[in-house]
Formats: structure tokens, sequence, C-alpha cells
């Protein structure tokens, strides 16, 4: 072979004419044959060809998935076969057999990616209602059953629309929506979202529960967006055949998060309330889908930054 040991690799051209016969079907020893070198280098040039290849391809997944979180989604979720695939779920859980498979994974690496800063956020707030009657009605497997299926539900719409869900807080569900750049698309995203909620558990989960003497669900939901900070406490750990493997905790804080938590609380069953930063973003038509509403200063005294009033409340029919 002409390349002596601790001579110089392949050279850019050399390279080239390798990939193009690799690319052609040729196998590396032939290649190595009929350029008159050592194999080694050959299959050394394919493998780092094949592993910027790779590298290059998760860059390009990850990118569409980062501007596909600032996309209007709605066009691209068919609620009608969401509501077919809730049915089918909420009945086989109900019936079947009671599966629910929910990963934090997603969550997790997206608070990773953000951790220690400040991030805008649209935070939704979703919260089942009359669930303290509910808990006095029915037996507990039952109970467990219900809002193990809303929570299955609602977290695959969430994540549908872009969303991740921060955490479950009993019966209610905590989400967020990225939004560092321009916060409209995450924000209609957000209510989009909220209105498709409302309409897979009417139209898909209600019917499987009156069929098996379940009560009917109402939801309220509140949405607001802002500036918040991702922070890290502690790590969660988990031990497997003798190791113990650790992973941080990421949570978010901010206004936020408590003026869209305490809205839930305002809204109506099956409604959805926005706040005064959330409506301000949108135009003339999606504002006409919401109402001003007019809170009890007693109940509602969170004030305006831009405003030095209260902070208004919009609220659909």
């Amino acid at each position: 072979m002409s390349e002596a040991l601790g001579s110089p690799g392949p050279t850019n051209y050399q390279r080239q004419t390798i990939l193009n016969l690799h690319y052609s079907g040729i196998p590396a020893e032939i290649i190595a044959l009929q350029m008159d070198i050592d194999q080694k280098e050959v299959d050394s040039v394919i493998e780092e060809a094949a592993r910027q290849e790779q590298q290059s391809e998760a860059a390009r997944l990850e990118s569409e998935m980062s501007s596909l979180a600032s996309f209007y989604l709605d066009a691209l979720v068919d609620l009608e076969q969401a509501i077919k695939q809730a049915q089918q779920r909420v009945w086989k859980a109900l019936k079947v057999e009671t599966k629910f498979d929910l990963s934090t994974e997603d969550t997790h690496n997206v608070l990773a990616k953000l951790a220690k800063s400040k991030v805008r956020l649209v935070i939704l707030n979703i919260d089942l209602v009359g669930s303290t009657r509910l808990s006095m009605t029915l037996p507990v497997d039952r109970l467990a059953t219900l809002v193990q299926a809303f929570t299955q539900e609602m977290s695959l719409t969430i994540n549908a629309y872009g969303g991740h869900v921060l955490k479950y807080v009993g019966d209610a569900i905590l989400a967020f929506f990225v939004a560092e750049g321009d916060p409209y698309q995450p924000s209609i995203n957000a209510i989009n979202c909220a209105r498709s909620m409302i309409s897979i558990i009417r139209e898909g989960i209600n019917p499987i529960l009156n069929q098996y003497d379940y009560p009917e669900m109402n939801v309220r939901i509140g949405i607001d967006v802002g500036e918040n900070v991702v922070v890290q406490y502690g790590w969660n750990t988990h031990t497997v055949e003798g190791r113990q493997f650790r992973w941080p905790h990421y949570d978010i804080l901010g206004y936020t998060i408590n003026v869209a938590a305490k809205m839930t609380t305002i809204a109506k069953p099956d409604q959805i309330v926005i706040g005064q930063m959330v409506f301000d973003l949108l135009d003339d038509r999606q504002k006409s889908t919401f109402k001003l509403l007019e809170v009890n200063p007693d109940v509602w005294s969170y004030m305006s930054d831009q405003t030095g009033g209260i902070y208004k409340l919009y609220g659909t029919g």
C-alpha cells in the first residue's frame, strides 16, 4: 500500500472519491484496493460521513420541532379523529383495561434547555369541575379511573397543539407553550387547544361516561402569557437493580403561573378565561369570541403592570 504508517490521512479529494464510490454501492475493501490505500482509512472516512449525516439530521429535526411550536396548529389537528380516539381509549379504560402511559421526558428536555433563564411562556391551567362531589359519590377505584382518563386525554391534546405538561395537581393540569419570540402563535395554539379539550370532553368522553353510569365531566380553563423563570429543585432519584440514577427536577416560577391558576377558579364550567395580555394579541375576529368579565375586586385583585389598574379578564360565552 502507498499509505505508510504515520503518513497523513486521505486528502479532501480522496475523501470525496471514497464517498462517491461508497454511495455507488462499492464495498470498502474494493474502494481501498482501487485507490491503493489502507481499508481502515476508507472505513474511517465512511464512518465520519455517517456521523455528520446523523448530526445534521438531528439538528434539522430539532429545528423543525422548534419551529412547529410557533405555528398555528389547529389546522394540523384532526379534531374529529381526536374525539373518536378519545372515545376508544376511555371505553377501554372503563370496561376492558386501565392502561395509562404518560411520560414527562419531553417536558424535562424542554425545561433542561431553558434552565436558569427567564423565558416567556403561555400558561394553560385546566381544572376538572366538581371533583369534590365526585370523590364523595364514586368508589375510589372508579374515581381514580375517571381522573386518569381525563388526565390522559387532556395531556395528549396539549401535546398535539405544541404544549408541554408541567405538572399534575390532583385533578388539575398545568401546561405551558414556549413563546420566546412572538407570543401570538403560542397563544392562539393554547386557546385552540383549550377549545379542542372542551369539545373532546363534550363529544368524546361524556357520551361514553353516560353509557356506563359515570357522571359527566366539565372543566374550567385559564390562559395567560408572561415572563417566567425555569429553576432546578434538587434531584429525582430512581434505583434499578441496585444502581441509583438521578436527574434534575425542574419547575417554573412566575407571576403568570399564579394568575392562570387563579383565573381558572373564576371560570364557569366549560369556559375559557384569558388574561388581558393574551386578549390584546388577538385579531378582531378572535376577540369577538371573548367578552370582558366583571369580577368582584374581593375575588380578583391582580394588577396590570401596563395600566396600573386591575388586570382584565375575558371569557368565552
